[in-house]
């Protein structure tokens, strides 16, 4: 069962300025009574038992409560509709957790799946922007932040995430989500590359 993935990630979830449930590893609650999250992954290249999966995005769509590390979170996956059946079935294995890696320490959490999609899906990187339509279903836009006089932006270090311990912070531009049944407006964002293997 061995596979590698490297590409881009972001995130947008209706947090305030940034996400407490990144920024503490989970350990302190969301914003909210519920934290509603869209994760967006890109694949540059990768292979999954043999199956070539490079240029697919998949997105998930999540539900949970306050404190997410009490579980029971409802979640949505949005496949590449360019992905063969094939492709989509090993890149469900490996973000639904089913094969190991980083999403593996998540699938306990997750209560019920709403279902699983494939869907037209624009992925934009351009700088600090970072861009994704899927379908009718989202619409976002994030961009870095920047300190005005500073030649990077804004990021967080050493913090338990299953993209990167570094995380770009971003605010959203532009947020709208409404995927089977989860429905919300982003606020707070992150951005990164990622790098699994198992």
């Amino acid at each position: 069962m061995a596979w590698q993935l490297t590409g881009t990630y972001f995130e947008n979830c209706n947090c305030e300025v940034a996400c407490p449930c990144t920024v503490s590893s989970l350990q302190l609650p969301a914003t909210y009574d519920r934290c509603n999250a869209m994760l967006a992954f890109h694949v540059d290249s990768g292979e999954v038992e043999g199956v070539a999966v490079d240029d697919l995005t998949l997105v998930l769509v999540g539900d949970t409560p306050k404190q997410m590390t009490d579980g029971g979170w409802r979640v949505a996956l949005y496949v590449d509709e360019r992905a063969s059946e094939e492709q989509a079935a090993k890149l469900a294995a490996v973000f639904g957790g089913q094969v190991g890696g980083p999403m593996a320490e998540l699938a306990p959490l997750i209560g019920e799946l709403l279902g699983v999609e494939q869907a037209p899906i624009e992925y934009v990187d351009d700088a600090r922007l970072h861009r994704l339509k899927v379908g009718d279903a989202i619409e976002v836009e994030i961009e870095d932040l920047q300190g005005e006089h500073l030649d990077e932006p804004t990021r967080l270090v050493n913090v338990e995430h299953p993209s990167n311990t570094t995380l770009t912070l971003s605010q959203a531009r532009r947020s709208r989500v409404s995927a089977r049944g989860i429905e919300f407006a982003g606020k707070a964002g992150a951005s990164a590359p990622f790098s699994w293997a198992a």
